[in-house]
């Protein structure tokens, strides 16, 4: 599921996918704004096909955490 996120990053938010861990901070590490956040959350949604409500999204701030939220979620890769 990284590689996935990495792609989806590196299109989002035009970065590198290398850097990319599970520890990256979205705003810290990758310089994301609130927008670039909405972003990145419709591309998730599209990609996996689920909702994720605004009021979660407080709690994703590293690339690990959306990942563990999707698992959570029932998405596997």
């Amino acid at each position: 599921m990284l590689e996935k996120m990495r792609s989806i990053l590196e299109e989002q938010l035009n970065c590198e996918g290398d850097m990319i861990t599970e520890d990256t901070s979205f705003k810290d590490d990758l310089g994301a704004d609130s927008l670039d956040l909405f972003e990145l959350v419709m591309a998730l949604e599209e990609e996996y096909g689920i909702d994720i409500p605004a009021d979660e999204l407080t709690d994703l701030e590293t690339v690990g955490s959306v990942i563990e939220y999707l698992k959570s979620k029932g998405v596997e890769n």
